[in-house]
């Protein structure tokens, strides 16, 4: 009966829609192979999203696996967009995020690693998308690739370009798998919907 009971209660929770947080606010950056994206290009689309830079010697490479088990787990029908902005675009130009992508399988179809002006990438990233990311003074680094304080969750936009979903990727007591699960439900209510 308790198992009954949960499983309705889990079934009731999946038919509500997922909250809106926020609309993001168009824009204009740059993917790895040097072609520009705005937000237009992205309507129509689901697109999950994370802050990320290639000198990273902490959370980046976990966050960059765990959206590559995400492209890989997508449905081959899927019109799912990744997208992973850097906080370093004066070092994160196109072929260095060419590089970074194919070092994870990254499909440059599905994958975008997004560059531009410094204004611009902060603009997006904490103003639309809810991404923090903070330059580290130099006396406060622990080493060379020790260069930014940033968010490490994943976001989740509809094809309206609203801000429906925010995912913790990293920590104590995070679940990988279990994120993954709750990343691609999310990806497939929204990708059902109109």
């Amino acid at each position: 009966m308790a198992f009954i009971l949960a499983n309705l209660r889990f079934r009731a929770l999946l038919a509500q829609p997922l909250p809106v947080y926020g609309q993001v606010a168009d824009f204009r950056l740059t993917n790895q192979l040097g072609q520009a994206v705005t937000l237009a290009d992205l309507r129509g689309h689901v697109w999950l999203a994370d802050i990320i830079f290639t000198r990273c010697a902490g959370p980046c490479l976990k966050m960059s696996r765990r959206m590559r088990e995400i492209q890989d787990a997508l449905p081959p029908g899927s019109n799912t967009k990744l997208i992973s902005l850097t906080t370093d675009p004066r070092y994160d130009l196109p072929p260095i995020l060419n590089k970074y992508g194919q070092q994870f399988g990254a499909d440059p179809n599905r994958w975008w690693f997004l560059t531009g002006p410094q204004n611009e990438i902060a603009n997006v990233a904490s103003n639309s998308l809810k991404l923090a990311a903070i330059e580290k003074k130099p006396e406060e680094r622990e080493n060379a690739a020790d260069l930014f304080i940033h968010s490490t969750i994943f976001v989740i936009v509809d094809k309206q370009g609203q801000v429906r979903g925010i995912f913790e990727t990293t920590g104590e007591g995070i679940d990988p798998g279990e994120v993954k699960n709750r990343v691609l439900r999310a990806i497939d209510r929204l990708e059902r919907a109109r």
